[in-house]
């Protein structure tokens, strides 16, 4: 067994610890065992500006999860429902293929339960000649042990901060330490890429956007995220605040999430981003909300 195998024998990776021998076939609490999976990888041009661009994001959506949000908009991956098994070889191949297809970057989307064998598949690609940056696509859910493994490997971090209240962490992720462990995975992430840098087409070349998307009727809990962030990091990373919550049918057993996000909502959150002084962000404007943010996990540029 290669060393990069062995975190798999009795899985510690994510802050649920659950010890399984997921390189025995069993799976954890992300649902998945060491086996990688991919459902899809392909340009995605729904992310921030900096990251997508015009010629998109070389989005790897992964399968599995391991935090569990009630709301999730893409169970079929995140429950491990989806995808094809993959070798580290493999997805070495596929972040070549995205590089040749133009994508600014290889986006790897919630990959952290997976994290040995994509920092040996990033290791493999860069000998083999992979040159964009490469984007760590997260819930924020992580322990620094496992970010670890990616220094060096990762440029830029696009973490989410969903919550900073600790019962409405454990009511809809499953999670009441949630606040506290993405503390200490976004102090890590910012330890490892702690300047923000940009080439001359204002693609983002290394550092740290996080994310906060605005649950309904949540909008107090969402201005102490913002307020955390600003406060701790000042202009050291980037916030993106999204209003682009989508109920899902799931959601009928969950009323007060049932619906959108109103406008009034979404402007009081900007308002207090500005009486902040966060300048450093991204916002979203029209109406975001919709189908179109979620792809077909049906293994495009997965298979040979």
């Amino acid at each position: 067994m290669e060393d990069w195998m062995k975190p798999f024998e009795n899985c510690t990776l994510c802050p649920r610890k659950c010890g399984v021998s997921r390189i025995a076939g069993r799976t954890g609490a992300c649902h998945v065992d060491a086996q990688m999976r991919v459902a899809r990888a392909a340009l995605h041009f729904w992310e921030e500006p900096c990251i997508s661009g015009k010629e998109g994001s070389g989005a790897v959506f992964f399968a599995g999860c391991t935090l569990g949000c009630v709301f999730c908009q893409n169970t079929e991956i995140s429950r491990g429902q989806a995808g094809e098994n993959v070798s580290v070889e493999r997805l070495a191949e596929i972040y070549l293929n995205l590089q040749e297809q133009g994508a600014n970057n290889i986006n790897l989307v919630t990959a952290g339960h997976y994290a040995p064998a994509v920092a040996e598949s990033l290791r493999r690609a860069k000998d083999m000649g992979l040159q964009i940056p490469v984007v760590y696509n997260s819930s924020g859910y992580e322990l620094p042990d496992t970010l670890r493994l990616l220094d060096g490997l990762v440029d830029i971090y696009l973490p989410d901060m969903k919550y900073m209240d600790r019962e409405l962490a454990g009511k809809y992720s499953h999670a009441q330490n949630y606040p506290d462990v993405a503390k200490e995975a976004l102090a890590e992430m910012v330890r490892q890429c702690p300047v923000c840098e940009f080439d001359e087409r204002g693609m983002m070349k290394k550092g740290v956007i996080v994310r906060h998307l605005l649950l309904p009727g949540h909008v107090k809990d969402s201005k102490a995220v913002l307020k955390y962030l600003h406060e701790t990091y000042q202009n050291q990373i980037y916030i993106s605040i999204m209003s682009q919550y989508t109920p899902m049918p799931q959601m009928i057993t969950y009323p007060e999430l049932n619906r959108r996000v109103t406008k009034r909502e979404y402007s009081r959150l900007l308002d207090y981003a500005m009486v902040l002084g966060i300048e450093n962000g991204f916002f979203q404007e029209g109406d975001p909300v919709g189908e179109s943010f979620i792809p077909a996990f049906n293994g495009e540029g997965v298979r040979k």
